[in-house]
């Protein structure tokens, strides 16, 4: 597997590793994981987002909520429904690099 170059962006400011680790900490559950990858295929409504996850309304919302306080995803709203999308398309990125390294249908 190739090696992705070190830089030293990430070494130059604690802010930006504090930063890092609280995204990172954030992607850090299964149910998380999965509305990300659901969502880089665009917006979606919460109940929309439950269905496709397995849950119920209120655990998506949840962690939903965890995943907008880190600044990883946004909201938009519409009458009484609200969609997520993922804020960052850096993120989108991220997503597909983990996809290529521990989702068997990717290698």
């Amino acid at each position: 597997m190739d090696q992705l170059p070190v830089t030293d962006s990430l070494h130059a400011q604690d802010e930006d590793i504090e930063k890092a680790c609280h995204s990172i900490k954030a992607l850090a559950h299964p149910i998380r994981l999965k509305v990300l990858c659901i969502l880089g295929s665009g917006e979606m409504s919460v109940s929309d987002l439950a269905d496709r996850c397995n849950t119920s309304q209120a655990n998506v919302s949840s962690h939903l909520s965890i995943l907008r306080q880190s600044e990883i995803l946004a909201t938009r709203r519409e009458a009484h429904s609200i969609f997520y999308r993922i804020r960052d398309p850096r993120m989108i990125q991220l997503m597909d690099l983990m996809r290529m390294m521990f989702c068997s249908q990717a290698h």
